[in-house]
């Protein structure tokens, strides 16, 4: 186990930002976990995975373990399905890739979403009409106090839109080593719903799509949309979509006539919080090195050497004015620090 100074953070957040951890520590097994917990039991702890939903406003004045845990298995395997354990440090969009060559479908809708496999259940990542609950079964997670490990069933998680028990009641609670996920190895059930992936399969003349097929059309879409943070400093999808009421909405349509929406149930309504934005005058805008990016208002970017603290201020002005003008609050999806 070694404990680094002073580390630079800047090549372990996606949005590029240059803060430093006071202390470091590079987790690459259970044990080594398990050890630091215990030795250092009094520190101040900072939990990193692949820094992909955060943006760092400070330097972190704590130890910072960086969840490395590598490791792909199937641990079930069915006539039609296979379950899954792959570690928390894996990538999230190289473990779909895994997925698909060895055709279990499930995960195809979630390609390109950045991160490691053990945040995602933490933020019950989703896109296009999948959510990570859908194939979820279980995750392995250590208590950080008492070194405990605990398997947490999918009811266990309290899984809801981009929340779990993990941002909620258990908030800094555990330390997710694992997630075992259940996948289809045929009869895949495909989700085309939404109107970008149908028009991306109709481009590129697929008429029976395959699982690998609907992750390429994600891909493809996300590129069109989302700056590569490798190019661009960002953290993907900055605010949530926000979910209100019907009776809102009819009110909204009003006004906006042209306001898109995904119908929850007779009483709720799901609206695109990049139309919001960008109807808020904000797509492309750029405060010297930092703004909102021109292909995808959800996205705010850092286009070089900018700081936590004006990207989070450009965040407060845009909830702001979208409250202003919609009376709709819009909810950051990445984690302040």
């Amino acid at each position: 186990m070694i404990l680094a100074k002073n580390i630079s953070l800047k090549s372990f957040n996606t949005f590029g930002i240059d803060a430093n951890a006071k202390l470091f520590c590079n987790i690459t097994s259970v044990e080594i976990l398990h050890n630091v917990l215990l030795e250092q039991h009094e520190s101040s702890l900072f939990i990193l995975g692949g820094g992909s939903n955060m943006l760092l406003t400070k330097d972190i004045d704590a130890l910072v373990l960086h969840i490395n845990l590598k490791g792909i298995e199937v641990v079930n395997e069915t006539e039609s399905t296979v379950t899954i354990k792959a570690m928390a440090g894996e990538n999230w969009h190289e473990f779909v890739l895994w997925c698909l060559k060895h055709n279990y479908g499930g995960l195809e809708n979630l390609s390109l979403i950045p991160g490691n496999i053990g945040t995602a259940p933490i933020q019950n990542i989703g896109a296009y009409g999948v959510e990570l609950k859908d194939v979820f079964v279980s995750c392995e997670a250590v208590h950080i106090k008492n070194q405990t490990t605990k398997t947490f069933s999918k009811a266990d998680c309290n899984f809801g839109y981009r929340e779990s028990v993990f941002k909620q009641e258990l908030n800094g609670d555990y330390i997710i080593t694992s997630v075992n996920l259940e996948l289809t190895k045929s009869n895949h059930s495909l989700h085309m719903d939404y109107g970008a992936i149908k028009n991306e399969l109709e481009a590129l003349k697929i008429k029976k799509p395959t699982i690998q097929d609907i992750s390429r059309a994600v891909i493809a879409i996300r590129q069109s949309k989302l700056p590569d943070p490798k190019e661009i400093g960002n953290s993907g999808s900055f605010f949530k979509n926000p979910i209100i009421s019907s009776r809102q909405f009819n009110q909204l349509q009003e006004n906006f006539p042209n306001l898109p929406y995904y119908k929850i149930s007779e009483e709720e309504v799901k609206v695109p919080a990049g139309w919001l934005i960008e109807k808020a005058g904000f797509k492309g805008k750029r405060f010297n090195d930092y703004g909102v990016h021109n292909k995808q208002a959800l996205v705010l970017v850092n286009y070089g050497n900018a700081n936590g603290k004006d990207i989070f201020e450009l965040a407060q002005l845009i909830r702001k004015t979208v409250k202003r003008i919609f009376d709709i609050t819009i909810e950051t999806e990445v984690n302040i620090i």
